[in-house]
């Protein structure tokens, strides 16, 4: 069976593909691999969860949400979709405090990339426990306060399949978005912390090019059943006069409510409904996370490279990431600039202009996005805690049954090869 990456860019090289059903099974079906890893809803760019072995989705596992009132969390399944958790948390009272711009991607496969979403608070720093399948079948319950627990979430299926992921959840709210058309670059560069912190979650769509970025998403929160005014002017760009698309030309019939009219939380944080095929598809993604004390040398940056980048770009997405303790989350540490590159499917010349895009940002302080397309990483160079994630992948799993040739690129084990 041929199976790629959702963008159809990348082709898996798997040997056998297994859906279990229950978590015992799938331990079983770990205790017997030699090789094996995990895919989630395959929004991926790139062959981190690639193997020439056994390949597993989790989709098939129970999908129950399970709501701790007392400890405002939910037990969900690693392999169940945002949205879909996001349904029935608000249908219980509850929320989640971020949700992804794709509602479509699975909860397992969005924290253990370390995938932000559309507000400030990444998906991963939600995560108070997993339950995680080890190299020898056995099932690990990791919870907050656990030592572990915070190199593992943005695991990169290093350390086993993850069966499930304890979120943190809160009651249930609104949120109003609007967009704004035409910001000049000029106030953005001279008060780039007013610009995003206008709203609850902000987002700058642009092309590198011209005077103004070409789009301003904003999403507020509010009280359920609140009221919003909209914005009439956002420093010099004027309110779109309709619901519009991120893409040029692309009908936002398929994109979250705007215009300023409040709903529920889970439809309006993303960007796309759970309901529409996720985005456009036919595209490649980039994206590299810069210290917040940099992201303006590092537009500036972007801007210069705006006539190599822009003939190949479809829409690029500029917005912050709140700060975590998380050891492989790119806002390990410290407050983040995320630049997002969202390329047309020409993905010869798209690698070949990221070493110029990583050459300008990796002496800013840059981490790139562990699902999507980069050209390379210094492990040991961009994360503080990378050689204490090398000692906990060498205890977990010296055998490498959950690595392949990514990880093995990427550096996360040790030299002394087994």
């Amino acid at each position: 069976m041929t199976l790629t990456t959702w963008a159809g860019n990348l082709t898996y090289h798997h040997d056998r593909l297994h859906r279990p059903s229950t978590v015992d099974e799938l331990q079983e079906l770990v205790a017997r691999s030699r090789r094996i890893r995990a895919l989630g809803t395959r929004h991926s760019f790139n062959h981190l969860a690639d193997t020439e072995h056994d390949l597993v989705q989790l989709h098939g596992l129970p999908a129950e949400v399970v709501i701790d009132p007392d400890a405002r969390t939910a037990t969900v399944s690693a392999g169940a979709r945002y949205g879909t958790v996001a349904e029935e948390l608000h249908r219980q009272g509850w929320a989640l405090h971020n949700l992804a711009s794709l509602p479509h991607i699975s909860v397992g496969g969005a924290v253990s990339t370390g995938t932000h979403g559309s507000g400030s608070a990444n998906l991963s720093s939600a995560v108070a426990g997993l339950d995680l399948v080890a190299a020898d079948g056995g099932l690990r319950s990791l919870r907050r306060g656990d030592d572990e627990l915070a190199g593992s979430v943005v695991g990169l299926g290093a350390l086993g399949v993850v069966a499930r992921v304890v979120l943190d959840i809160e009651p249930t709210y609104d949120v109003a978005q609007e967009v704004h058309l035409d910001l000049p670059w000029e106030a953005v560069l001279s008060d780039l912390d007013a610009v995003t912190g206008s709203a609850d979650s902000v987002s700058l769509f642009t092309d590198w090019t011209g005077p103004a970025v070409q789009q301003v998403w904003r999403k507020t929160r509010l009280p359920r059943g609140g009221t919003y005014r909209p914005r009439a002017d956002l420093f010099g760009a004027r309110p779109a006069p309709g619901p519009v698309h991120p893409l040029p030309g692309i009908d936002p019939v398929n994109c979250t409510e705007q215009l300023g009219v409040p709903g529920p939380w889970h439809d309006r944080l993303p960007h796309f409904r759970l309901a529409f095929t996720p985005s456009n598809g036919d595209e490649l993604q980039s994206e590299y996370l810069v210290p917040r004390e940099h992201a303006v040398a590092a537009i500036e940056e972007m801007r210069s490279l705006g006539s190599l980048v822009a003939p190949l770009l479809q829409v690029s997405e500029v917005r912050t990431v709140s700060a975590d303790d998380l050891w492989l989350s790119s806002a390990y540490g410290g407050d983040r600039v995320g630049l997002h590159l969202t390329w047309q499917s020409r993905q010869p010349e798209v690698e070949s202009v990221l070493p110029a895009i990583e050459a300008a940002l990796y002496p800013l302080g840059a981490r790139p996005h562990w699902g999507k397309l980069f050209h390379a990483v210094d492990g040991a160079a961009s994360w503080e805690r990378w050689r204490d994630f090398q000692d906990l992948v060498q205890r977990s799993d010296p055998d490498r049954k959950f690595g392949n040739r990514f990880l093995e690129e990427a550096g996360v084990y040790h030299r002394a090869a087994r």
